[in-house]
């Protein structure tokens, strides 16, 4: 073969016209409009276009922000380094039907309610597409009652990326009829005097949920909640017939809580490769509070190649199973147990028989 003469190699050739591509990626498509105070805030937000680029200066902002109906909008930091803060109101930012959007770099904190909220605007058959979050920051949410710190609802196409999570009184990310969801990175701790009930919760006809490599510290009553308990009206799909299908969560660690998760009307759930540390009441839940005629007991639960480490004295039972729910369909296999506190006392009492457990030997 012969070579051309001023010709570069191909895998030259190559790297540079990916370089070129990843450089024309990272220029914003449509219009950029930077901001650095809440009046400059408020006029921009009055002004959005598909496709802008928002970029919001250092400093402390007001909450109650809103957007609704933009397509592909990105809302970022003008300086990653040195996000800006949302504090107080009711809501930090509240946005609905954005197709495509883009939220990166933000702090929001202090609010009454929601710290962010994603949303079809109520058009259940038509949900929001490709909605993504990085390096949020949202904290101290409530502090009490059914208060969330990042709820989205009729979202298809969500992640949720490297988020941090401090301080909540209803769940950390809940879910609702939310469908291909990958939360990945996150951290999520609670704080005394809040009263969280989940760390992630998916639920009313949720599906094809992946949550991992988070790390969740006192996380609510149950750090993940699979499944959950759903008005008819808000389900989406409205004929689902279970809170949620096809969730995994995986290579997590879960430190405290109640329980590190519980199988809440789901359909299919699996919990393999995370790293469980003393939960404080049972380790895994089994459980149906949705109880309509047309809804799947809660079933087909995996629970594999998982490290738990607990202490005997805590627990009142390994797995709880409430009523209504199909705990022979359950599978166990491959865990490590230990209870640092009896080891001889590491081997759990399942619903079914386990598949090559590993008993009182400190996985850690």
């Amino acid at each position: 073969m012969t070579k051309l003469r001023g010709m570069k190699p191909w895998p030259v050739c190559l790297a540079a016209l990916i370089a070129s591509f990843a450089a024309f990626a990272a220029e914003p498509a449509g219009p950029v409009v930077i901001v650095r105070d809440a009046a400059q805030l408020r006029a921009a937000l009055g002004a959005l276009q598909a496709g802008t680029t928002l970029r919001i200066g250092p400093g402390e902002y007001p909450g109650g922000q809103s957007v609704r109906g933009v397509a592909r909008l990105t809302v970022e930091a003008l300086d990653a380094k040195n996000p800006p803060l949302f504090k107080g109101g009711s809501g930090g930012w509240h946005f609905s039907q954005c197709d495509g959007l883009m939220v990166r770099d933000l702090r929001v904190s202090g609010q009454r309610a929601n710290g962010l909220n994603l949303d079809d605007g109520g058009q259940a058959a038509r949900p929001t597409r490709g909605v993504t979050l990085e390096r949020v920051e949202v904290s101290d949410i409530g502090p009490r009652g059914n208060h969330d710190a990042i709820k989205a609802s009729g979202i298809t196409g969500l992640t949720l990326r490297d988020c941090t999570v401090t301080g909540w009184g209803g769940q950390g990310v809940d879910l609702v009829g939310c469908h291909q969801v990958l939360i990945t990175g996150c951290r999520f701790t609670g704080k005394p005097g809040f009263s969280a009930s989940a760390g992630v919760q998916a639920k009313g006809g949720s599906a094809d949920v992946t949550v991992e490599k988070c790390r969740f510290t006192n996380a609510g009553e149950r750090a993940l909640n699979l499944g959950g308990s759903t008005g008819l009206p808000y389900f989406r799909p409205a004929d689902a017939k279970h809170e949620a299908a096809r969730l995994i969560a995986r290579d997590n660690i879960i430190e405290g809580s109640l329980c590190a998760a519980a199988f809440v009307g789901v359909d299919g759930a699996e919990f393999t490769g995370n790293t469980v540390l003393f939960p404080e009441r049972w380790i895994f839940r089994i459980l149906q509070e949705t109880t309509d005629a047309r809804f799947v007991p809660s079933r087909n639960g995996v629970v594999k190649g998982n490290r738990i480490v607990f202490r005997a004295a805590q627990i009142r039972e390994v797995v709880n199973v409430g009523g209504g729910t199909a705990p022979a369909t359950f599978r166990f296999e491959g865990n490590q147990w230990f209870a640092e506190d009896r080891p001889a006392a590491s081997k759990p009492r399942l619903p079914v028989a386990e598949k090559d457990g590993v008993y009182g030997r400190d996985p850690r």
